[in-house]
């Protein structure tokens, strides 16, 4: 799918992060499974990949208008709190009623900004290069939170970019065209100006709603 696309077309790509540009190297389950055994936790990895997608679904967006600073960022980690607190209550762990330690979910949402954790995936590589050599305008519109900054900047992505799009900052989430309308505020380029890649419907219905061409992947 990269390869076919031609950079002479847009003037511009806005590229999804997670799922598209980067993914993890273990699954959820195995790193929540291993911070929250350290905290006295018992939860097994499968059982928590099984239950985490279905927590995020029903999750209120990862956006919060007006929050900025610390303000932005304490929200940021209660979100993350209540979706790891839904996540490990799901499993038939040993959590129960009892409360979840809070560093425990603060060591999580910690543990996730770190770039070991995470991959830029093999066919990104090259395409992107070539594509930011040959002038073509890469930002990354995506419906994560300020973290984001820190990990493409460790994976090499950030020197690609001009302009990194998180939901959480931008006070809306995908299927939301309002982070696309953000973007392209930054590029100063119009909708018809620019491609976006994603892997979600939300990348889909969002970019939709904006008046921009979408382009999906699908992996497995």
């Amino acid at each position: 799918m990269w390869e076919s696309l031609n950079p002479g077309a847009p003037a511009a790509l806005l590229l999804d992060a997670m799922g598209t540009l980067i993914g993890l190297r273990r699954s959820v389950g195995h790193t929540y499974a291993d911070v929250a055994r350290r905290h006295g936790v018992i939860a097994e990895p499968e059982a928590i990949d099984q239950a985490f997608p279905a927590v995020l679904r029903q999750a209120p967006p990862l956006a919060f208008p007006g929050l900025e600073g610390p303000e932005l960022l304490s929200a940021e980690q209660q979100w993350w709190h209540q979706r790891i607190e839904d996540t490990l209550r799901s499993t038939g762990g040993n959590l129960g009623e009892l409360e979840l330690p809070p560093q425990l979910a603060l060591e999580l949402f910690e543990r996730f900004a770190e770039p070991d954790l995470w991959r830029v995936y093999p066919d990104v590589i090259g395409p992107i290069g070539r594509w930011h050599g040959a002038g073509l305008r890469l930002a990354v519109v995506s419906n994560f939170d300020q973290r984001l900054h820190g990990l493409l900047e460790a994976l090499g992505l950030a020197q690609l970019l001009e302009l990194v799009v998180v939901s959480s900052a931008a006070g809306a989430a995908k299927p939301s065209p309002k982070p696309f309308e953000l973007a392209l505020e930054g590029l100063e380029l119009r909708p018809e100006q620019v491609w976006h890649v994603g892997d979600s419907p939300e990348d889909l219905a969002g970019a939709r709603a904006a008046g921009i061409t979408c382009l999906l992947i699908r992996r497995h």
